[in-house]
């Protein structure tokens, strides 16, 4: 199934700076096919923003050669792409096969009790977002995470609360 323009969300205010079309221009430079620079753009604008507005895809879509649509399309298929705003801190954590197998359930329900939330939930105070994550390619240490970019492994409920603490 396509999707069409007009089935985008609506665009709300989103102005592209001067500093992310250039880095979005940078990025283009090194593919054949500035198409192929749609997620490098995207991780552009959300690093600037948090998530990707609504109202980015136009001009991103522009800038790189292709339909707002088609950008729109990118954005929901990778899931590191934030469509909402996430808290200041985001944990994803691994439900692989291997993760679910090393303890995975009984991690996630720690995460769960200590901040309040479910998976795609943000904490009131906006700190942590949680999300589950299909595979962090670390299998021989789960249950694995992520918070931010920060790779944690053989996390055990036990360790929840002293994790969280780096990211106070």
């Amino acid at each position: 199934m396509t999707t069409k323009l007009a089935d985008l969300p609506k665009a709300k205010h989103f102005e592209l700076t001067a500093e992310m079309a250039r880095a979005i221009e940078h990025e283009v430079a090194h593919y054949p096919d500035s198409k192929a620079a749609s997620i490098e753009a995207l991780k552009i604008v959300q690093k600037h923003h948090g998530y990707v507005p609504d109202g980015a895809y136009e001009p991103v879509a522009k800038l790189i050669g292709m339909s707002a649509a088609e950008l729109f399309g990118v954005a929901t298929f990778y899931s590191l792409i934030f469509k909402h705003p996430v808290g200041k801190h985001v944990i994803k954590l691994c439900d692989s096969l291997s993760c679910y197998l090393t303890g995975y359930e009984d991690v996630k329900k720690a995460f769960e009790r200590k901040l309040g939330i479910g998976f795609g939930q943000t904490t009131k105070d906006n700190r942590f977002t949680l999300l589950p994550i299909c595979c962090l390619g670390a299998c021989d240490k789960g249950p694995v995470l992520m918070i931010d970019d920060d790779t944690h492994g053989n996390v055990t409920p036990d360790g929840v609360d002293k994790l969280l603490e780096k990211y106070a």
